[in-house]
């Protein structure tokens, strides 16, 4: 281990918090649709961002990748647990994967 930390950068999450409602501006769903997952952009330093949520305990990680045979080697592995639904975003596309039968999914839309 080289002993090298990562720095800490403060958040200022209870401002946020305890600011009033009408300091933040009201969104539609169709608005932040277009600007967020129809406008994602990542930087040109990063190949593809995955996702990765564990069944079992609802714990998130996201892995960020530089190279593609990384981020590939990623995807097997996680699609070899069995135990984890996950999201990969490169820059022209997003996709969602999960051990999951798409009938246990709501059918909603």
């Amino acid at each position: 281990m080289s002993g090298k930390r990562k720095p800490y950068f403060d958040n200022n999450w209870q401002e946020y918090k305890d600011a009033p409602d009408d300091l933040f501006q009201q969104h539609t769903f169709e608005e932040v649709m277009s600007w967020k997952v129809g406008g994602w952009e990542l930087p040109s330093s990063v190949c593809c961002v995955i996702r990765a949520t564990d069944l079992d305990t609802r714990k998130v990680t996201e892995y960020v990748y530089r190279k593609h045979s990384a981020a590939q080697k990623k995807v097997n592995e996680l699609i070899d647990s069995r135990n984890v639904e996950f999201v990969v975003c490169d820059h022209d596309s997003i996709h969602f994967l999960s051990p999951a039968d798409i009938s246990d999914y709501d059918s909603d839309f």
